[in-house]
C-alpha cells in the first residue's frame, strides 16, 4: 500500500489558496493510488514551538543516555520524523510569506532534519527512494523574465532541504500570482483551475 504524507501550512482554512491546491493534487492521487493510505500534518494544528536550549541539550545527548525530560522534549520530533520515513510520497503545501516559508514550516523542518534519522553523521541524506511534491502560494510571480525572480527564496530553500536529507526526486508547482483571489480579481476556482494539469500530471 503506498502512503502519502500532506504537511499543510496555511492558516486560513477554505479561503486558503495552497489549501486548494492541495485538494486537488490530493483527488487526483487518489484516483493514481486507489490503494493507498493518506497521513495528513497540519502545522496550523500542530503545537510546534521554535528550538530552546533544553531541545538542543536533548538532540545531542545519545539516546542512551537521555533523561526522561529530554526524551519527551523529543517527543514531537521524533513522531514528525517517523511520519515522514513511514511515507511512500511526501507532499508539501504552504503560502509564501515574504518570499520565504512560514515560521511553523521552518519549525517542522528544525524538528525533522535529525542526524542519525534523516540525516547521517557523514552529512549525507538518509531519506532515500521517496518522491516530494512542492505546492507554493505566492503573491508574487518568480518565473523566467520576472524582475523579483531573485527573490524566489522559498522554492529554492525546500528544494535544498529535502536534497539535505536524501530526497532528490522534487516536483514543484508554484501557484504564483495568488493575491487576485485575494483581491477578488478572479475565483478560487479559476486560479485553480489553471494549475490542475500540473497538479494532476505530478500526482500520477
Amino acid at each position: 500500500m503506498t502512503k502519502l504524507l500532506v504537511v499543510e501550512t496555511s492558516p486560513r482554512g477554505d479561503s486558503s489558496i495552497s489549501r486548494n491546491m492541495t485538494r486537488h493534487f490530493v483527488a487526483h492521487w487518489q484516483a493514481a493510488h486507489p490503494d493507498s493510505e493518506i497521513v495528513e500534518r497540519d502545522l496550523a494544528k500542530t503545537d510546534l514551538a521554535f528550538i530552546t536550549a533544553p531541545w538542543l541539550q536533548a538532540y545531542f545527548t545519545p539516546p542512551g543516555e537521555q533523561s526522561a525530560e529530554m526524551k519527551e522534549a523529543l517527543h514531537l520530533s521524533d513522531e514528525l520524523v517517523a511520519e515522514l520515513l513511514a511515507a511512500d510520497e511526501i507532499v508539501i503545501s504552504t503560502p509564501v510569506h515574504n518570499y520565504n516559508i512560514p515560521a511553523s514550516l521552518k519549525a517542522w523542518v528544525d524538528y525533522i532534519v535529525r542526524k542519525g534519522m534523516t540525516l547521517g553523521f557523514d552529512g549525507k541524506g538518509m531519506v532515500s527512494g521517496k518522491k516530494a511534491t512542492v505546492l507554493l502560494a505566492s503573491g508574487g510571480v518568480y518565473t523566467e523574465g520576472s524582475p523579483i525572480r531573485d527573490r524566489d527564496i522559498a522554492r529554492h530553500y525546500l528544494n535544498l532541504i529535502l536534497s539535505v536529507i536524501g530526497i532528490t526526486d522534487v516536483t514543484i508547482i508554484a501557484g504564483g500570482g495568488a493575491k487576485v483571489v485575494d483581491l477578488g480579481e478572479e475565483s478560487m476556482n479559476s486560479f485553480i483551475g489553471k494549475l490542475d494539469s500540473s497538479l494532476k500530471q505530478a500526482a500520477a
